[in-house]
């Protein structure tokens, strides 16, 4: 009988033991902080294939009612194929980061030996910041260890489509790993044509126009006396 009792006492501490984790687990999911990484095999202009490697540093979900986390920072790694040379692109998402920032890569390409970045704000706060382009995307060429940001002349012309997974994939049901043909099916559903492709010339709002184009400006006078979040 005593047996019984001291089994009985170990299968209970378990049994609580493994309560406790699953709420500290939930806890974490819904208020603390941590990662969201997988991989891209992301297809070139020239058909050439490179993978690429995303880490996104996750903050709390913004309300009870949301599904995915914020995202605080974003980290892409990836090699240049003819060098095998790693090159590293970062980017912060904290609005109360007074500098530039907040850009979701739509493009991820290497011409002639230059891996070249383009993106757009993720959301209006990150638009001014970036003093309200149009077309309202965000170029940039890595170059003497750095990534430094061009013009849209700058940028070359035979890059043209997303060819990574915009925003990231989903928490619910990612994969570790996502194909050319994956990638290209998770931005299926992406309406707006300044974040499926590059745009070369000014949108206006309407005419089927939303996103960061219809931002207010912070910096106009009717917004004088507004303290514009940073």
């Amino acid at each position: 009988m005593k047996i019984h009792y001291e089994m009985l006492k170990q299968i209970t501490t378990l049994g609580l033991l493994l309560m406790m984790g699953m709420s500290l687990s939930a806890d974490a999911g819904w208020f603390g902080f941590g990662d969201k990484s997988w991989k891209e095999e992301v297809l070139l202009h020239d058909g050439k294939k490179i993978i690429v490697e995303r880490t996104e540093q996750l903050g709390n979900r913004p309300t009870l009612e949301s599904r995915e986390r914020q995202t605080l920072s974003e980290t892409m790694t990836f090699t240049i194929p003819e060098t095998s040379r790693q090159v590293i692109w970062k980017m912060s998402f904290r609005n109360d980061d007074p500098e530039p920032n907040s850009v979701n890569v739509i493009v991820l390409d290497i011409v002639n030996g230059t891996p070249y970045i383009a993106g757009y704000p993720a959301g209006c706060i990150a638009y001014n910041k970036w003093q309200r382009p149009n077309p309202p995307q965000i170029l940039f060429k890595y170059e003497s260890d750095q990534w430094k940001r061009i013009t849209l002349a700058e940028f070359p012309t035979q890059l043209v489509q997303a060819n990574v997974i915009v925003g990231g994939p989903p928490a619910e049901g990612m994969k570790s790993f996502y194909t050319a043909e994956q990638v290209n099916a998770e931005n299926r559903d992406i309406s707006e044509i300044a974040y499926k492709s590059i745009v070369r010339f000014p949108l206006k709002p309407g005419l089927g126009v939303e996103g960061v184009v219809t931002c207010p400006d912070y910096n106009s006078p009717r917004y004088k006396s507004f303290k514009a979040p940073r």
